[in-house]
């Protein structure tokens, strides 16, 4: 049992590539004295990825030249070079992780479920099932792959969140025709790709045409992976793309065994299928399990102060995908990793921590990203 005993100095929750990244961190400032929490083991979520679905970003292991793999999540590391895969798999990725964390001799600590947080003093009390803990900094890093967004339009819950489909095979033997596909992005083209390898043809309907989209920002558009894998998909005549469609309505009829499903858009458009309308709908994000917490945006993310610090509660950090600040989005791993340091540095100069050759090291790698004014910018060809 976990007791009330000496308080750490920092406790991360969620042994993902977010935490386990800033806790890799964490040790390079020279505190000893944290732990990472996770309700399940070390990156587990990406084992529970569909089958086919990778990592859209590529790994080269490039740290001969000083450039770090884009999917690294510490400095010195390359799944491209461990894992000899340029897109790697969820579980092959979880696998790399967990050599990290043991490479790392990270403090991870599994089947562990944070189940609140409260304030005491300076202090946090974070009550798990196992007992409470206390510390002086909590850093959440909980990720998104096990917060599916599901629609609030009606009839939503008739669809099935394409994170939820282990494997590909069997969703196509539970129906005949096409599969309708909500939402045009990342995992909705994904889906199709997939789909298509099953010889199963698909309707994309995406708000925002994306597959379209000159923006050279891969948070508002397709990575070049994923477009190409579309363009070979569409050659062989398995998906169909509409854009500029606002689905309001899912409806189920049943004629004995079999299901028909009518998906409505909000123009009076309507698509049938006999097979389970996918929602590729993205992901709510971990922090909303302490939405209160947080002081939220217009757009429903939190308010960050320059060191991810929650403006509500002290000594509070936020990692990962979530993370925003102004219009700029840190939902890939290249891209909130470099916010990690910035996390890691100011817990350890709160704790009397000399930090010098700590930023020095991560800036070279390109891991320390203060400045965020040189961001945004626009591929010119």
């Amino acid at each position: 049992m976990i007791g009330d005993d000496e308080p750490f100095d920092a406790l991360v929750v969620g042994a993902g590539a977010a935490g386990l990244g800033v806790g890799v961190a964490l040790k390079h400032t020279g505190i000893r004295n944290y732990q990472i929490l996770d309700r399940g083991t070390v990156a587990g979520s990406f084992t529970a990825w569909p089958n086919g679905m990778q990592l859209i970003t590529p790994s080269f292991p490039a740290n001969s030249v000083g450039m770090l793999d884009l999917n690294s999540i510490a400095i010195g590391t390359s799944p491209g070079f461990s894992l000899g895969a340029e897109h790697p798999s969820g579980p092959d990725f979880a696998a790399h992780l967990r050599g990290l964390s043991l490479f790392f001799e990270l403090p991870t600590r599994s089947h562990t479920e944070v189940l609140s947080i409260d304030v005491d003093g300076e202090m946090f009390v974070v009550e798990t099932l196992e007992g409470n803990l206390r510390c002086r900094h909590v850093i959440w890093a909980t990720g998104e792959f096990q917060f599916p967004s599901i629609p609030t339009f009606q009839g939503a819950t008739f669809g099935i969140h394409n994170s939820r489909i282990g494997d590909w095979s069997d969703y196509v033997k539970q129906g005949n025709g096409p599969a309708i596909i909500i939402g045009g992005y990342e995992s909705g083209i994904d889906a199709a790709v997939q789909l298509s390898k099953q010889q199963c043809k698909s309707i994309v309907l995406g708000r925002e045409p994306t597959w379209e989209s000159e923006d050279s920002d891969p948070s508002r558009s397709l990575s070049p992976f994923t477009l190409q894998r579309l363009v070979t998909a569409r050659k062989n005549e398995f998906v169909e793309t509409i854009g500029g469609v606002d689905v309001t309505l899912i409806e189920s009829t049943s004629e004995g065994k079999s299901k028909t499903y009518r998906v409505t858009a909000e123009d009076g458009r309507s698509w049938l299928t006999t097979r389970k309308p996918i929602l590729a709908t993205g992901f709510r994000g971990g922090f909303h399990q302490l939405k209160d917490r947080f002081e939220l945006r217009e757009d429903g993310f939190p308010l960050l102060t320059e060191n991810d610090e929650s403006t509500l509660t002290p000594n509070l950090f936020l990692v990962g995908p979530s993370v925003r600040h102004e219009d700029l989005i840190f939902c890939f791993i290249f891209k909130y990793r470099q916010r990690f340091a910035i996390v890691a540095k100011a817990i350890a100069q709160r704790l009397g921590h000399d930090t010098t050759e700590f930023e020095e090291t991560y800036r070279k790698w390109g891991m320390f990203l203060d400045d965020l004014t040189c961001c945004g910018e626009q591929c010119v060809c």
